[in-house]
């Protein structure tokens, strides 16, 4: 079977010393336990500027993003680790996803109004979420649209499936005890590549 893997590390910031960080890291030290091969794209170290004009969807995208493009290509499973930010991932994290999936990288429309192609099936996704919020707050309360969106219009959209996810919530309060016990469990999926 093979096992490379992706890891989008979504914080906005370039320093290494938030969550977030440490979740990608911990992941990725889970997965090469198991002998699979780890490609982490840092978006805080990334120049992601922002689409303006929809005919730049057609257009080859920026040597950084045509990189990480391959990243994606090369991994059967791919990884989105951000924090939530009012209510949704970080604009980065959206920016990204707009450069990275043109070109008809991720989905290629059929010129007739159609059903676009799906051009990356056969891939799985996880999403971690962190958050300050308790999660079923954020699930029950205000229905997780800003993560669900991500997940169906974006990796759904492109063909990738299962997408799962993992929240974690009241990030800011975490125990010693707690953030032990988060990182074993990241660490697990990691293995798994689940």
């Amino acid at each position: 079977m093979d096992r490379t893997v992706c890891i989008v590390q979504g914080h906005p910031h370039a320093g290494d010393t938030h969550l977030c960080h440490a979740l990608a890291k911990t992941y990725a030290e889970g997965a090469r336990l198991t002998g699979a091969r780890v490609r982490t794209i840092d978006l805080g170290q990334m120049d992601v500027p922002l689409l303006r004009n929809p005919a730049d969807f057609a257009s080859a995208p920026s040597q950084e993003i045509a990189l990480a493009q391959e990243a994606i290509a090369e991994s059967h499973h791919v990884v989105v680790i951000f924090p939530l930010w009012l209510g949704a991932p970080p604009a980065l994290v959206k920016a990204f996803f707009e450069q990275a999936f043109r070109n008809n990288f991720a989905i290629e429309n059929d010129g007739k109004g159609g059903w676009p192609k799906q051009k990356l099936k056969g891939k799985s996704a996880r999403v971690i979420v962190t958050m300050g919020m308790p999660t079923l707050a954020y699930r029950f309360m205000f229905g997780a649209h800003g993560v669900k969106g991500l997940e169906k219009s974006i990796l759904g959209m492109s063909g990738i499936k299962p997408v799962r996810e993992t929240l974690i919530g009241g990030v800011g309060a975490l125990t010693p005890d707690q953030l032990r016990s988060l990182f074993a469990r990241v660490n697990a999926l990691g293995q798994k590549l689940g």
